[in-house]
């Protein structure tokens, strides 16, 4: 998965940032005091845009984080059968199948347009 660098105080709530080999989303990044000797130490708690699981790192402020490079882009549905949806990227044309994750089962419609995101190698509509 593409990624850049960021410091771990720069990870603000609403960005995007890579822990246990998966994007999350930061809920919440509190940051505490720096103690007599050491430096002031981030609790960042974020959930997996693809597993909805709730992850909580404790790092010092300075250290560095990996933030995914997210291509986010549109699509039209082509046909849907069962859970994968046949899809046409609106700027090259290319067709592939998506699978629809179970809360993405009544947003997408046969002929509709829909916001599909690339993280590495797997395509996930948002």
């Amino acid at each position: 998965m593409e990624s850049k660098q960021i410091n771990a105080r720069d990870a603000k709530k609403g960005n995007y940032i890579i822990l246990e080999e998966v994007a999350c989303k930061v809920l919440d990044n509190k940051i505490s005091k720096p103690g007599k000797h050491g430096e002031a130490k981030c609790r960042i708690e974020a959930v997996g845009v693809l597993d909805n699981k709730k992850r909580v790192h404790i790092t010092p402020a300075g250290h560095r984080l990996f933030s995914p490079m997210i291509d986010k882009r549109n699509s039209q549905i082509l046909s849907i059968v069962g859970t994968t949806a046949q899809v046409m990227d609106m700027e090259t044309y290319e067709t592939f199948d998506i699978q629809i994750e179970g809360d993405m089962k009544d947003k997408i419609k046969e002929g509709e347009e829909a916001e599909y995101w690339v993280l590495g190698n797997k395509k996930v509509f948002m």
